[in-house]
């Protein structure tokens, strides 16, 4: 299911007190989505369950931002982020993104838990331009190089930074 949404430009917040809950399977297909997340996204669940996470992939999200993540979560680590989701009727919302795999008995991911909570406001300000410059570099090196481009961006950024790891600076802004 590709998204055709057209985003608006319109902000949906959070309240500070809510969180929004899904589970994936390891291919990213949603298997539950709670009422907040419903309501925010402005999805039913049964629009949610079965489909790919990425239906609320914003265009203004970078895409190597997600290979970060699925490389961090397939290790069985967990992974942050501060996320701008795009809602059904084209509003947005950012969260910061807190993802971790679901076990079985044996040890195996079967899946992966993502709690996602208010941001801080001047996170998200600081985000915007970062994330337009890793989609501006997807855009400019073309659909087969995208994602490593922006991904080496990203991680450029975090050794500028002085961090040595995605985590340790997500985690300090």
């Amino acid at each position: 299911m590709k998204n055709k949404i057209v985003p608006t430009g319109k902000e949906r917040s959070l309240k500070g007190d809510t969180y929004i809950v899904s589970k994936t399977d390891t291919k990213g297909k949603i298997t539950y989505a709670n009422r907040i997340f419903m309501e925010i996204s402005g999805y039913r669940e049964s629009d949610l369950l079965g489909i790919q996470h990425n239906i609320l992939r914003h265009p203004d999200m970078p895409r190597g931002a997600f290979k970060l993540m699925w490389d961090t979560i397939s290790t069985g680590k967990e992974f942050f982020a501060y996320v701008i989701n795009l809602c059904k009727n084209g509003d947005h919302y950012w969260v910061l993104a807190n993802i971790t795999p679901d076990y079985d008995e044996a040890g195996n991911i079967t899946g992966y838990l993502s709690v996602r909570r208010l941001p801080k406001p001047e996170v998200v300000k600081a985000l915007i331009p970062v994330y337009a410059q890793m989609v501006a570099e997807e855009k400019r090196v073309g659909a087969k190089g995208a994602i490593d481009a922006s991904q080496a961006m990203l991680m450029n950024m975090v050794k500028e930074a002085g961090h040595d790891s995605y985590e340790t600076f997500i985690l300090s802004l």
